[in-house]
Parts: C-alpha cells; sequence; structure tokens
C-alpha cells in the first residue's frame, strides 16, 4: 500500500499492532531545503527540512513515533535513521517513547563520500537507531567474514572451560586437539561498511537521501519474515517499500508528496537493483596492485593506483599545481612498451611531469635518459630511487617554480 497524505493522519487510520517493522526515515533537522535533479533533467525533487527551533522539529517527531509504536506489533522493532545534527535528541525522544530498556543497537552506517568543502573532518556516516516493542522481538543472526587478521586454526579448534574457569583447547583422550567443525564467520556488529549509492548506479532516481537497497534489504532481513508488513511513514523515493517487495514482505509507504508517490510507484512496478562489486567481492579484491610495485613506489612516497594498467601511483608531491604519475616496468616489458602504456594513461589528466622506474634498463646509462616527450619524462633506474636527487639532475627542482599569482609552488 503506497498512500499520499500526511503520515500523522494516515497512521491514526491504521490498526494497531498491525505491522512487523517500521523504518523511519524524518528530515534530520540539517535546515535547510533539498533539491536534486536526475540526470534525465526532466524534473526536480525538493523537500524542506527547515525549523524554527529544535524543540519544533522535536515536537513534530513526538507523535509520530508514538503512532509507529500503536501499529508495530509486540515481536516488531523500529529503526529510526539520522545523522549529527539532531541524533541525540532523537535517541532521548527514542527512550521516552519505545522505553530506554527496548534500546538494542545504534547501527553505524560508514561509507566513503569526498568533500573538501568543510572545515574539519569529513562527515562519512549516519545513525540508525534499532528499538524493540518488546523483549520477544524478531531477530535473525547475521555473519560476516573474519577479519584477515583473525587466526583461524585457533577459531576452527574446540575449546571448554577449565578446572580454574578458564578456556583451553579441548583434547581428545590421546591428548589430540578437538577440531570444532565449520564456522559461519563472527556475527554482525553494529558498523556496517556499505557504500553509499554511485552517482551513476542505474538504482539511484535523483531523490535527495535516496537510501541504497542492499541497506534497506539488510535492516528488513534482519527483524522480518516473508509476508511481515514493513512500514515507511517516510518513504520518500521508495527504497524501504521496494526493497521489502523483493524480499516478498507487505509493504505501507507514506509521504505528502505527490512527486515522491509517484516515484516510488514507477520503482514499483520497473525495480532496479544494482549490484554492488564492493559487497560482492569484498574490499580486497580491488587491491590488485603487485606486491614489488607497490614496495617501490613507497620507496618515492608515491601514492599506489588500483586497477589502471598503464598507472601505477601518483607522486604525494605535485608539480606546479599538477599530479605527477608513476609507472613500474614490468619484467616482460621493454623500456619503449612501458612509456606507451604510460603515455595512453597519461593522456587528458594534465600531467606536466611522468616518472618511469626502470627495473629492465637497456644500459646503465639510462639515467635521467628523457623519453620521447622530452622534459615531461623522467627514467629512475629502480637501484637509485631518489627521486629527489634524480629531480634536481634533471632540472625539475632547485628554485621552486613560480606559479600565476607569483608564489612558490
Amino acid at each position: 500500500m503506497i498512500v499520499l497524505g500526511e503520515c500523522l493522519e494516515v497512521m491514526k487510520t491504521l490498526d494497531a499492532q498491525s505491522v512487523d517493522m517500521v523504518y523511519v526515515d524524518p528530515p534530520f533537522f540539517t535546515q535547510k531545503v533539498h533539491r536534486l535533479t536526475p540526470r534525465s533533467g526532466d524534473r526536480a525533487y525538493e523537500f524542506g527540512d527547515v525549523w524554527r527551533n529544535i524543540e519544533a522539529y522535536k515536537d513534530f517527531i513526538r507523535p509520530r513515533l508514538k503512532e509507529c509504536h500503536r501499529l508495530l506489533k509486540d515481536t516488531g522493532s523500529i529503526f529510526l535513521q539520522c545523522h549529527w545534527a539532531a541524533s541525540h535528541h532523537l535517541r532521548l525522544l527514542l527512550d521516552e517513547v519505545l522505553g530506554g530498556e527496548n534500546f538494542q543497537s545504534e547501527i553505524v552506517w560508514a561509507y566513503r563520500r569526498w568533500s573538501n568543502s568543510k572545515k574539519g573532518l569529513l562527515n562519512a556516516h549516519q545513525t540508525i537507531y534499532f528499538y524493540r516493542k518488546s523483549a520477544n522481538f524478531k531477530f535473525r543472526r547475521m555473519y560476516q567474514e573474519y577479519s584477515l587478521t583473525t587466526n583461524l586454526d585457533q577459531i576452527l579448534q574446540k575449546r571448554e572451560r577449565g578446572e580454574n574457569g578458564k578456556a583451553r583447547y579441548k583434547r581428545s583422550d590421546n591428548g589430540d586437539v578437538v577440531v570444532g567443525g565449520a564456522k559461519r564467520g563472527v556475527p554482525l556488529s553494529d558498523v556496517w561498511a556499505l557504500p553509499y549509492l554511485n552517482p551513476k548506479a542505474n538504482e539511484r532516481t535523483g531523490y535527495p537521501t535516496q537510501k541504497p537497497l542492499h541497506l534497506m534489504e539488510r535492516l528488513i532481513s534482519l527483524v522480518t519474515d516473508e509476508g511481515d508488513t514493513v512500514l515507511d511513514p517516510f518513504c520518500g523515493s521508495g527504497s524501504t517499500v521496494l526493497a521489502a517487495r523483493l524480499l516478498s514482505r507487505k509493504f505501507i509507504g507514506i509521504d505528502s508528496s505527490k512527486e515522491a508517490i509517484d516515484l516510488t510507484q514507477r520503482r514499483l512496478e520497473r525495480p532496479v537493483r544494482s549490484q554492488s562489486g564492493l559487497i560482492q567481492k569484498g574490499v580486497e579484491a580491488y587491491f590488485n596492485q603487485e606486491p614489488d610495485v607497490v614496495r617501490l613506489l613507497s620507496l618515492i612516497d608515491a601514492l599506489p593506483v588500483q586497477r589502471n594498467k598503464g598507472i601505477d601511483g601518483f607522486l604525494k608531491q605535485e608539480y606546479r599545481g599538477k599530479p605527477v604519475p608513476v609507472r613500474v616496468q614490468r619484467p616482460w616489458e621493454t623500456v619503449d612498451e612501458a612509456e606507451s602504456l604510460f603515455l595512453q594513461a597519461c593522456k587528458g589528466k594534465g600531467c606536466l611531469k611522468r616518472i618511469l622506474i626502470v627495473t629492465n634498463p637497456i644500459s646503465s646509462s639510462l639515467f635521467l635518459d628523457k623519453g620521447p616527450m622530452g622534459s615531461d619524462l623522467i627514467r629512475v633506474p629502480a637501484p637509485r630511487l631518489s627521486v629527489s636527487t634524480a629531480l634536481e639532475e634533471a632540472g625539475w627542482l632547485g628554485p621552486a617554480p613560480c606559479g600565476p599569482s607569483g608564489t612558490s609552488e
């Protein structure tokens, strides 16, 4: 059921204890109007999040939480998503309405989004408060992979309590350590490193504050079964109700914006779900740079680049405000072949200087030899990885070149 209307009034018409899960994604008290235009450019989605003060905001949230609590079954749970602007106020409201004893978890959804606009630490997480209706709430335990630092041979061995109460490895009658059998992994923690929606993801609708389906599916799967009912009183772009449908749950989505309701209906009619490579493969799958290359890059204070056939890294220090790419010659390449791949990869990046680390020189006289592009390329033999010396001898360093403003760079 998708309903256009003010959620407080709509919820008052619903039966008590009729839903199994409530997901609340209310205004965040950002004190601004959120407006975004999708890639198609045929419409703009907009909603206001401006309040007279924090008390007015709390007076708006409180009665809606009370209705959510009334609608929730005794076996149900509620999730409320927020961020730093009012999270501390919302936590106290949840304690007030649902009871502090029913608090379950403070889930931290951590992600990477780049911005240099703020003075201070980058905001890279949101908070999801998890409360139960009663101690009889549904919960499905989930597991995640062991850490790379986990000593699995110890994990897979059975333990028992000794006479002094301390844990020890269990041993058979002949003294052999008893194996514990297959393990499911580590129980899911309250910190979720799930990627934010990629700006180019097919799933993205252009609606401000749209949440990814993989986040909603995890929340729904934790506390509901197939056929259960999920309520979202601020359904926005419809991610919650679409995730509920994909997981064979019933749903109630409410929003006061006709544009949001229309968008939700379109998504339900034509579901689109982006596949996250980060979730499917794991972060380790993206570190494909060769260890020897990473070692050489570290010697010249360069940052490694993953998944690039021509560029292996970039110096941390720029030249005239432009990045300085680095490539390491592979054992099977000639210097010319390495330079050719390097040149192709650097096109369009605005680089003024490039560094090729030569691991298999044709002759020992190659040090500082200019490449086919002249002074923009320097060859540095791997046994002599002193970039500062190499740059000085090539004439790149010395008195710092001045930029347009006359300041040294």
